[in-house]
C-alpha cells in the first residue's frame, strides 16, 4: 500500500521505556555501514527498507506521532498488528512529528548522517514537509533519496491514492485472474505491494553502487503502477501487425495448474516434454502419449479431453501421496496453509524461520532475510520496533548532531 497520509491527529499511544539500541550480531552483510532512514509506512517502502536490513544496513524507521497505520490493521494479536511485525523486522524506532520544527531539525541532522532516505508520500508532500530531495540533496549531496509513490512524480494521477488492490484492478491484473467471461477478481497477499519492496531494495542497491563511483547521491522513483506492469512485461506486449484484443493469457489450458485429488488439492506443472511424458506415465495415462497432445500448444486446444482423465486418476491419490509419487519428475505441490511453513523442511533447511523477541508481543517466529550471500551474509534479524521504542537514544543522538 501506498500514500502515506499525514493529516491524521495524534493519538496519545503508550510508549515502551526506552531500552539499549539493539545490537546486529553475526557476520557483516553487503549494506552493512548503510544507515537508512524509513519515513514510509504500509508495506512497499517499510519491506524494502527490512530487505536493506536483511543485507546489514542500519534501518531507522521514523514514524509520525500517531504510528505507521499499518500497526492499526486488524489482527488476532492483541497488542500488535502481525503485518506491521512482518514487514519491519530488524528496524530501530523513533517518533518525530515533521510538522513541528524541533522534530524536522532532527530529522534534518540524521539525514546528514544518513545514507539513504525513504518515504511514500504523494509528491505535493515533501515540498511542504520541507524533505524534497531538492531540498534534501543540499543537506547531504550523497543522500539517496527513495520516492515511493502510487502512480509517479508527474501526469494526471500523480497526486492520487495508490494502493495494492487498486493497482491490481486499474492495471488488468484482476481481469486475468477471474475466470473467462467472469467478474475480475483479486491476488490476495499484496503482490504489488511487495513486488514494489523488491524494487525499492534494487533501485536503492544500484544506486550505492553507483555512488561508488561517482560520489553523488540521487533521486530514485518507484511506484506501485510501475511494479504492477513490470509484474506483467510478459502480457505487456503489442505487436505491430496485432490487434488490440490479443490473448495475453499464459496458462497452459488447464492441465498445468491446481487439481482435486482423493484428499485436497494440487499443482502440477507440465510444459516441457519431458514433464508431460512423466505426468502420464506416473498417473498411468499412457494414452495420452500421442503426436495429437504432443506440445503445450496442442493440450491447451484439447484440455477439455485431457482434464477429465488426469483429474480421474487424480482421485486415487491424496495429495501428499501423489507428491511423493511424482517426486522430482513432475513439478507439483500439495496446497498447504501458510503455517504449514513454520516447521516445511526445506523451509528449515535454508534458514528461512527464526525466532524473535518483541517487547511486548513476546517470543514470535518469522521470516528472516530475502537472500544469501556466501562470504558476507548478514547479521542476525531482530523484532521490528514498538513505536519510538528507541526515540531516546536517536533523538539524544541527533540533538547532538544539531548542536556540533
Amino acid at each position: 500500500m501506498n500514500s502515506q497520509d499525514i493529516s491524521t491527529p495524534p493519538q496519545p499511544r503508550s510508549q515502551e521505556q526506552a531500552k539499549p539500541l539493539p545490537a546486529r550480531t553475526g557476520p557483516k552483510g553487503p549494506l552493512s555501514g548503510v544507515r537508512v532512514l524509513d519515513l514510509s509506512a504500509y508495506i512497499a517502502g517499510p519491506y524494502g527498507c527490512s530487505l536493506l536490513a536483511d543485507m546489514g544496513a542500519e534501518v531507522i524507521k521514523v514514524e509520525p506521532p500517531a504510528g505507521d497505520n499499518l500497526r492499526k490493521y486488524p489482527s488476532t494479536l492483541e497488542s500488535e498488528s502481525r503485518a506491521f511485525l512482518g514487514v519491519n523486522r530488524s528496524k530501530l524506532g523513533v517518533v518525530l512529528d515533521l510538522k513541528q520544527p524541533e522534530d524536522l531539525e532532527r530529522l534534518m541532522a540524521l539525514v546528514r548522517t544518513a545514507d539513504v532516505l525513504v518515504h511514500n508520500f504523494r509528491p505535493s508532500v515533501p515540498p511542504r514537509l520541507g524533505i524534497a530531495f531538492e531540498q534534501l540533496k543540499l543537506v547531504n549531496p550523497r543522500l539517496i533519496y527513495c520516492a515511493v509513490t502510487g502512480y509517479g512524480d508527474t501526469g494526471p494521477l500523480k497526486d492520487k491514492a495508490g494502493y495494492d488492490q487498486v493497482l491490481q484492478t486499474m492495471s488488468g491484473m484482476c481481469s486475468l485472474q477471474g475466470p473467462a467471461g467472469g467478474p475480475p477478481e483479486i491476488l490476495y497477499g499484496s503482490v504489488v505491494d511487495y513486488y514494489g519492496s523488491s524494487l525499492v531494495a534494487g533501485g536503492i542497491s544500484a544506486a550505492l553502487y553507483e555512488r561508488e563511483k561517482s560520489g553523488e547521491g540521487q533521486y530514485v522513483g518507484v511506484s506501485l503502477l510501475r511494479a504492477a506492469l513490470t509484474m506483467q512485461s510478459a502480457r505487456l506486449v503489442w505487436a505491430e501487425s496485432e490487434p488490440r484484443e490479443v490473448g495475453r493469457d499464459m496458462r497452459s489450458g488447464g492441465i498445468t495448474g491446481i487439481h482435486p485429488t482423493k484428499d485436497g488439492y494440487i499443482y502440477i506443472s507440465a510444459n516441457t516434454p519431458h514433464f508431460w511424458q512423466a505426468l502420464c506415465e506416473k498417473t498411468e495415462l499412457n494414452a495420452l502419449l500421442i503426436e495429437r497432445y504432443d506440445s503445450v500448444r496442442k493440450r491447451a486446444a484439447h484440455y477439455t479431453e485431457i482434464v477429465p482423465q488426469l483429474r480421474e486418476a487424480l482421485s486415487r491419490r491424496t495429495a501428499l501421496e501423489w507428491e511423493v509419487v511424482f517426486g522430482e519428475e513432475v513439478p507439483c505441490a500439495a496446497a498447504r496453509n501458510v503455517e504449514d511453513m513454520f516447521d516445511f523442511p526445506q523451509v528449515l533447511a535454508e534458514d528461512m524461520v527464526t525466532t524473535f523477541d518483541h517487547p511486548i508481543v513476546g517470543k514470535y517466529q518469522g521470516f528472516t532475510r530475502g537472500w544469501t550471500f556466501s562470504r558476507t551474509p548478514g547479521p542476525a534479524p531482530y523484532a521490528a520496533p514498538t513505536l519510538d521504542q528507541h526515540g531516546d537514544q536517536i533523538k539524544a543522538e541527533a540533538d547532538r548532531l544539531r548542536n556540533r
